[in-house]
């Protein structure tokens, strides 16, 4: 960021700040930071790849390198975009070895190989997996390649339309694909998911965890493992042992594995949370006995399995393991000994993924970091002295630090138990507004099965920039404070996570941080269910705005993809014992109940939550003669990522805010066509 002096202004109303974060800042600084992975080169250099999904270019994710300090190039030029579909939400897209790099391709979901020279020079993409018969019917993520650079492992998922008629769903499997191009190969068992396909490093033993429904990957997960037997034509596997995790109906005899990966003398790391917190453990190809290495309590290493690939902790040339501890939805980093004694390594990030070990560079590690007062970056950390230099420095916005809003943390009681959030207030080099208070802004978080992170998020900071109060809301059932806290939410979602939105909301009014008579909660996907149904059971929030959300659970279930079709079991019931649950939860049933202005948006493409959902809740907030706005974005999908459509989306909702709450906003914005309700 600049230092740059900040302009001075004279006093407005909250929300109607003049802010240099526009809209178009926001599109331009939500460019999305993947991996980053460290190739191996022959001449001892350094070099860093990365992945970077642009809204500039219509969500197409780029892969890119740096070699030592030279300047970032693009390796993956137009029309190919590195970014799978499986499991919708994708992840592990792309890999890098010393010869080539792999990816999958948005387009034909085929896999791809670039030749990578001695020199460097790269070449065009090649695919090495078959023209499916069906359009992306045939998808991959999560590839790694076998010691000998002959085989790729990686998990698929079959959608040809025999294959979903046949089964009931598409198909996922562990397969095999010749690195030079040809027919997959099945290796695994069929369950109905798999992840995170390993080989070890003398290329003897394979690994993966599964699942099968109703479980989700932070619900019972096993890890399996087996031998690996290989020839010029062959890779096939022998018997399969499990090695940890549990898989009980939903309930308390569930453990969940999360990053599994062999260490260099033959080990296979991971974590599990049978403890009540993702701790590290070991296990050794011949023994029965897994190993405990961490034995955190409060803190935990290892995340929700929601996208293929993440990696919260890697290895050191000496053996020690550099990990990412997440306490209370805030990551630090730490170097953990073979005795499981820990050291803490202080950087400026609250957030951070994608570690890797640099073992050109001695103890150092590649990182992706957040800070509190910069965008996303890619970063190495010397472990030594904990310096820091920028592989990916942060983008600059030219928007000085006085615009900042700093993360507050809350923690307070809602009943029995505790709630979390960040709040953020207005920030800005403008005049004091007297008596009046700043309206306010409640985020919930989508997933649920998630959290949000005290690190500079521009779509925080484009509201706080113009007068308004922003709490940011880790309820009942978010990641990032242990097992227990996690499972907040099951038979419980549209309860806690309202109850705990609510209470912050009006934690907050009773102190006197916010205007009382101004409170809006927005929120995506499933954060929007949370959204109608805080404004269905509460009266605290004067106007709302729901991102792709959910409306009718009974739908969701019905409509929505393979990964989360159970979902709900765990968050609602299983379908259909709990029918009258779902039709209790839903906000589709209480439209009579909604009394506020709503404004809902929509990616025509959505195969998550359909735009069926939003269509109904519109139709039905008309129905009632609420004032109301739809917009539908063609071309997105689940969250969105087209510059036009980020613009778009904050504008309409600043200038829904200020019909609601009775303010002009600052900004040149293009009225509301589609809004219905609020007069002339």
């Amino acid at each position: 960021m600049t230092d740059a002096a900040a302009p001075t202004g004279p006093s407005a109303p909250y929300g109607g700040w003049p802010s240099p974060i526009t809209a178009a800042a926001v599109a331009s600084g939500g460019v999305g930071l993947g991996g980053p992975a460290i190739r191996p080169r022959h001449d001892g250099a350094a070099e860093v790849w990365w992945s970077e999904l642009r809204p500039s270019e219509a969500g197409r994710v780029v892969l890119v390198r740096r070699v030592g300090d030279g300047d970032a190039t693009d390796v993956l030029a137009a029309p190919f975009s590195a970014r799978t579909r499986v499991h919708e939400y994708g992840g592990g897209a792309w890999l890098i070895t010393p010869e080539a790099a792999f990816f999958s391709n948005w387009d034909d979901q085929r896999l791809y190989r670039i030749d990578i020279a001695d020199d460097g020079a790269v070449g065009e993409p090649v695919a090495l997996t078959p023209e499916p018969e069906e359009h992306h019917a045939w998808r991959f993520a999560d590839a790694r390649v076998t010691p000998d650079g002959a085989w790729l492992v990686a998990v698929s998922e079959d959608h040809h339309g025999a294959v979903v008629e046949d089964h009931g769903e598409a198909v996922n499997a562990i397969v095999a694909v010749p690195a030079a191009g040809g027919e997959p190969l099945v290796l695994s068992d069929r369950t109905d998911f798999v992840a995170a396909p390993r080989v070890s490093p003398d290329g003897r033993w394979i690994s993966w965890i599964c699942w099968n429904h109703p479980n989700m990957p932070w619900d019972g997960t096993r890890l399996l493992a087996a031998p690996l037997w290989q020839s010029a034509t062959e890779l096939r596997i022998g018997n399969v042992k499990i090695v940890a995790g549990g898989e009980a109906s939903l309930g308390d005899e569930q453990i969940a594995i999360v990053g599994a990966n062999w260490l260099a003398d033959g080990r296979l790391a991971f974590s599990t949370d049978e403890s009540g917190f993702w701790n590290l453990n070991t296990w050794r190809p011949g023994d029965d006995d897994v190993t405990p290495l961490t034995a955190l309590d409060g803190s935990e290493i290892g995340g929700p399995a929601w996208v293929f690939g993440g990696q919260r902790w890697a290895e050191l040339p000496d053996g020690r393991l550099a990990v990412i501890v997440t306490t209370k939805a805030t990551d630090t980093l730490a170097i953990v000994a073979s005795d499981g004694s820990m050291e803490p390594i202080d950087t400026p990030f609250t957030a951070m993924s994608g570690i890797t070990a640099d073992a050109a560079a001695g103890t150092s590690v590649v990182l992706e970091g957040h800070l509190v007062d910069a965008l996303p970056c890619i970063a190495a950390v010397k472990l030594g002295d904990a310096r820091v230099s920028m592989v990916r420095p942060p983008a600059d916005l030219e928007v000085a630090p006085v615009w900042f809003s700093a993360a507050e943390s809350i923690e307070l009681p809602v009943g029995d138990r505790q709630t979390h959030a960040f709040f953020y207030p207005p920030t800005g080099p403008v005049a004091e507004q007297g008596d009046e208070l700043p309206p306010l802004v409640v985020m919930g978080h989508g997933g649920p099965t998630s959290h949000t992170y005290p690190a500079l998020s521009l779509k925080v900071q484009y509201w706080t920039s113009r007068g308004f109060a922003v709490a940011d809301v880790n309820y009942g059932g978010s990641t990032g404070f242990g097992r227990s806290y996690r499972r907040l939410l099951n038979d419980a979602w549209g309860i806690v996570d309202v109850e705990d939105c609510v209470a912050v909301a009006s934690h907050l009014a009773e102190t006197g941080r916010v205007d009382r008579a101004r409170m809006a909660i927005r929120g995506g996907s499933a954060g929007g269910l949370t959204v109608l149904r805080a404004l269905q059971t509460s009266q605290e929030f004067s106007a709302g705005t729901s991102l792709y959300g959910v409306a009718d659970l009974k739908a969701l279930a019905a409509e929505t993809h393979k990964f989360e079709s159970r979902y709900l079991d765990g968050l609602i019931g299983p379908w259909p014992q709990a029918q009258d649950v779902y039709e209790a939860r839903s906000p589709i049933n209480y439209a009579d109940d909604l009394s506020c202005p709503l404004l809902v948006m929509q990616g025509s493409e959505d195969e998550v939550v359909p735009p069926s959902q939003s269509e109904a809740i519109v139709a039905a907030v008309a129905e009632k003669g609420l004032p109301h706005a739809y917009l539908l974005f063609e071309g997105e999908q689940h969250g969105f990522r087209q510059a036009s459509s980020i613009i778009r989306s904050l504008e309409a909702e600043l200038w829904f805010y200020g019909k609601a709450f009775g303010f002009e906003p600052a900004d040149d914005i293009e009225p509301l066509s589609e809004a219905v309700g609020f007069g002339a």
